[in-house]
């Protein structure tokens, strides 16, 4: 391809400069794109390796969809233990601007190739610390090469896009791609992750290794998920205790989770008698874990991120929800299941927290209540706010 005839656009990211193909729109069709949505990702990638990569004496990472190469730059300029950063794409324009950029920015020990992930993966079985699977779409054809390569002490960062599989608005795919019956609900982000992440681990277990969700989140189109992997038969079955399944009641708004494979779970809701819908395998243990999110937000004084203020915002509402029950409830689905107008939200929190239950905010939604108040109890406290609130005025 002429390089000539390809209009290019320069791009100022964190530490790097690139060149970029200009495309009218971002799209799988694009031949190579540059996804500014995605800056946030990448942000919050540097903050998660550095944090991972404290204990390292040096960690090499492969990039495995490497575009124009902006994320590997990134990790090779601005993770201090970043010894050498390999990116695929197999794209040939992809592969053109990544060696353009990696020469522009003067970062040596980054190579890329023009090469599948998975044949790349399996051909360097062991000689990546840290495996970065940013797909445009699933990433599920590429989490077993993964597994078999990475060894115990490494992390896997994978992203899907594919939310309308993972949320339940089409059931299908989601059974064909991760082997799992997803749930169409207020909370469908937080099960898309787990179905991922559980996926994930039912993988990694056919190598005897282990996964450990560090952190987790859902933003704007997409879902990510950074696990670190440890390895060995009965550390592993042990960590297969965290599947399960979720059933849930349309009517009354009830959720239960039922840990293990094969669970008696009960066709008709306690709480009203309605059909429950059943989701999963899904993963049933921690999505976000509080240490290394605590790590992440001290770790931003020392990196310069663009996004810093939006990173921290997310990784502190992450924090204080690290701790939280599975599932979260929208208050105005709430509400309207009571037929009623929905209260403040920060009364209903106060008095939650009052009534000493757990209670935060989440990052899956700004409305959404996380809780370890039952249904019942938590239309109580939503009817008995919005009669004190509306005997106020």
């Amino acid at each position: 391809m002429d390089e000539t005839r390809i209009n290019e656009e320069t791009i100022h990211e964190g530490k790097v400069t690139i060149k970029v193909p200009h495309f009218d729109k971002v799209s799988a069709k694009a031949p190579v794109f540059y996804n500014p949505v995605m800056e946030l990702n990448r942000d919050i990638s540097i903050a998660a390796i550095t944090v991972f990569s404290q204990d390292a004496d040096g960690i090499s990472i492969c990039d495995s969809f490497g575009g124009t190469g902006i994320r590997g730059i990134r990790y090779s300029k601005e993770i201090e233990k970043v010894r050498n950063v390999v990116i695929t794409d197999l794209n040939p324009l992809a592969v053109q601007f990544a060696e353009k950029n990696i020469k522009n920015n003067g970062t040596e020990n980054v190579n890329v190739y023009r090469e599948d992930a998975n044949l790349m993966l399996r051909r360097c079985k062991g000689k990546f610390d840290v495996v970065d699977i940013d797909p445009f779409g699933t990433p599920s054809p590429y989490i077993e090469s993964a597994a078999a390569v990475l060894r115990a002490g490494g992390m896997i960062c994978a992203t899907a896009t594919d939310t309308s599989a993972l949320c339940g608005t089409y059931t299908e795919p989601c059974i064909r791609k991760y082997g799992s019956m997803p749930l169409k609900t207020d909370y469908c982000h937080e099960n898309g992750i787990r179905i991922l992440a559980g996926f994930m681990a039912r993988t990694f277990a056919k190598y005897k290794k282990f996964i450990e969700v560090k952190f987790s989140h859902s933003t704007e189109h997409y879902m990510r998920i950074y696990a670190t992997v440890g390895k060995g038969a009965k550390n592993t079955d042990e960590s297969l205790k965290n599947l399960g399944y979720i059933a849930h009641c349309d009517k009354c708004l009830k959720r239960i989770v039922f840990n293990g494979l094969t669970p008696q779970i009960p066709e008709k809701c306690p709480e009203c008698g309605s059909k429950l819908r059943v989701g999963g395998p899904l993963w049933c243990g921690t999505i976000i874990n509080r240490d290394f999110t605590g790590s992440m937000i001290e770790s931003l004084d020392e990196l310069d991120l663009n996004k810093e203020a939006e990173v921290l915002k997310l990784f502190e509402t992450c924090y204080s929800e690290a701790q939280a029950p599975i599932g979260y409830y929208d208050i105005h689905k709430v509400c309207k299941n009571l037929k009623i107008s929905s209260p403040p939200l920060l009364d209903v929190l106060e008095r939650i927290e009052d009534e000493g239950y757990f209670v935060s905010r989440t990052h899956f939604s700004p409305v959404g209540i996380k809780t370890d108040a039952d249904i019942s109890e938590l239309k109580r406290i939503v009817l008995d706010v919005k009669d004190s609130v509306e005997g106020s005025d």
